[in-house]
């Protein structure tokens, strides 16, 4: 069912490069185009592969969204994983917020209705009406992010019928776990880490630690090198559509440029290497910073970029939505917390945030206009 609560019919096949809105329709073409499909995004339609293929897209947060090019079976395999794990199956009510050019979206509708679930499409709406239409409809399972999701508590009401929530995208800090624990009371909340080109990577229960990511879904493997994250598993992508360059191939492990560490079989992720910033010869990722800082009151988003300081060369700033009054408690904070070097220096306040498709923080746009 859409937004408006009507019921989504079958369609003919239609082009390979399918609309993205609206998610009703552009869903029910992709389900009727078995040679392939990209719903929106940019360049040639995908190309045909020797089993069932289709593009997704990525979040584009550090660039232009690159094209992933993946057999159909990479994720129909963790349809039933997550069938078996999540009791997602015909009669469960399952709903996803977000446009079918997310990835995430368009994998849980994809899913819903592959092991026969009722599906609902939630995007669009304003987060309060999301909210609403939850709870009157009784959804069990809900696919977010923790953008989406932060909206949602901030919206503010109860949904008592849900029962998961599966959260992927980055991870949740206390401030919003609580918000969760209020707006869905009888809920569990299952966050895990993947990537576009890799799908599932891990999975958190319950009883792992706060700040891990958890241990190899199943059918993963897991390997550090030179503190890199490299997997191998049924789940990853065959390429980039557009031969763009990304994710690194050695065989059959892949690497996506995350850094962490494995404690106990949990991960526990520093960031990507893209993102680190020498300050001072020590290492920062600003992830880990990002992270600490949208616990503290006062702040609604934040992102952490590198500032010129004449100096030290460069130096850490914060870019911040929130409470202005705060900022000398965030800044002294964030020092105890991580120290005099990676600490930001200063904080830039923004009215606005700008934001991607996929819900996550436009981080080029966040850079360019803070000078």
């Amino acid at each position: 069912m859409d937004a408006r609560g009507a019921r989504v019919m079958p369609v003919a096949a239609g082009p390979v490069v399918i609309d993205a809105l609206p998610s009703g329709r552009a869903l029910a073409q992709a389900l009727a185009a078995p040679d392939g499909f990209r719903i929106g995004g940019a360049g040639e339609a995908p190309a045909r592969g020797p089993v069932p293929m289709f593009e997704t897209l990525t979040s584009g947060s550090t660039g232009v969204p690159r094209r992933i090019w993946r057999s159909q079976a990479s994720w129909t395999v963790s349809f039933q994983v997550n069938a078996g794990l999540f009791g997602i199956g015909p009669g469960v009510r399952v709903a996803v917020l977000g446009g079918m050019v997310q990835s995430l979206a368009l994998y849980g509708a994809l899913e819903a209705v592959h092991l026969g679930a009722e599906l609902h499409l939630l995007d669009g709406m304003r987060p309060d009406r999301q909210v609403a239409a939850l709870a009157q409809r009784r959804v069990a399972v809900i696919y977010a992010t923790p953008a989406q999701l932060r909206l949602l508590a901030a919206a503010g009401g109860l949904v008592p019928d849900l029962r998961l929530v599966l959260v992927g995208g980055s991870k949740l800090d206390p401030a919003l776990r609580a918000g969760l624990r209020r707006l869905f009371p009888a809920a569990v909340v299952r966050e895990f880490y993947g990537a576009a080109e890799a799908s599932f990577i891990t999975l958190a229960a319950e009883d792992s630690p706060l700040e891990s990511v958890g241990r190899a879904y199943p059918g993963v493997e897991i390997a550090l090198r030179a503190g890199a994250v490299w997997v191998r598993s049924p789940y990853l992508f065959a390429g980039y559509g557009g031969g763009e360059a990304g994710a690194v191939w050695d065989e059959d492990w892949l690497s996506v440029g995350e850094m962490g560490r494995l404690e106990a079989g949990n991960l526990y992720l520093s960031g990507r290497a893209g993102r680190m910033v020498t300050v001072a010869d020590q290492n920062v990722f600003p992830e880990g910073i990002e992270a600490f800082m949208a616990g503290l009151p006062g702040v609604r988003q934040v992102a952490v970029i590198p500032g010129a300081d004449p100096l030290r060369g460069v130096v850490m700033v914060a870019v911040v939505l929130g409470d202005v009054a705060q900022e000398a408690a965030i800044l002294a904070a964030t020092r105890r917390q991580f120290g005099a070097l990676a600490a930001p220096r200063a904080v830039i306040w923004r009215e606005g945030w700008p934001v991607l498709a996929s819900g996550k923080t436009d981080l080029l746009a966040i850079a360019r206009d803070a000078g």
